[in-house]
C-alpha cells in the first residue's frame, strides 16, 4: 500500500530523518513521561507485544509504537496544545495507514500510569463479541 508521496510500509522512513539521526537523538534523551511509560511497555510486558520507542515512520517518529498491532502511543506535553492541526493531521496519516493512535497528556502517565496501561492493553486485545445465547428449541423439538 503507498501513502503520502510514495511511502509505503517497507520503505516508510524519510531520508531526512536517517540522515540527521533524530530517531536516535530522542531515544537517547527521552522525556521523563516516555521514560515511565517505556518502563511498562519494554519487554513484552504488556500483552506480550513488542514496543518500540522513537520509530520513524514517514515524515513522522511515533513515541511508541507496535507494530504487529499497528497501534501508535503518543505522549504529549503542553507545547501540543498549542499545535493541535499538527497533531490532527500527524493521526490522520498514521490512522490512514492503518495504526490506531491513542494520545496521552504527560501528567496521565504520572498521576495514572495504570490507567494508561489499562487503555493500552484494551487497544491491544482484539475485542470478540460474546458469544449470543442458544436459541430455544423449536415447538415439538428437544
Amino acid at each position: 500500500m503507498v501513502f503520502k508521496e510514495g511511502i509505503t510500509m517497507q520503505g516508510q522512513t524519510n531520508r531526512k530523518i536517517i540522515k540527521g539521526k533524530l530517531q536516535r537523538t530522542l531515544r537517547n534523551r527521552p522525556t521523563e513521561a516516555e521514560h515511565r511509560l517505556w518502563q511498562y511497555l519494554r519487554g513484552r510486558q504488556v500483552a506480550g507485544c513488542k514496543f518500540r520507542r522513537q520509530h520513524p515512520f514517514g515524515d513522522y517518529i511515533l513515541d511508541f509504537a507496535c507494530l504487529e498491532r499497528k497501534i501508535a502511543v503518543e505522549l504529549d506535553g503542553s507545547q501540543h496544545a498549542d499545535d493541535v492541526h499538527y497533531d490532527t493531521e500527524r493521526s490522520r496519516f498514521l490512522e490512514s495507514a492503518g495504526f490506531k493512535v491513542l494520545r496521552f497528556w504527560n501528567n496521565d502517565v504520572f498521576d495514572n500510569i495504570e490507567g494508561v496501561i489499562e487503555v493500552i492493553l484494551d487497544s491491544l486485545i482484539p475485542r470478540t463479541a460474546a458469544p449470543s445465547p442458544p436459541n430455544p428449541p423449536l415447538e415439538g423439538e428437544g
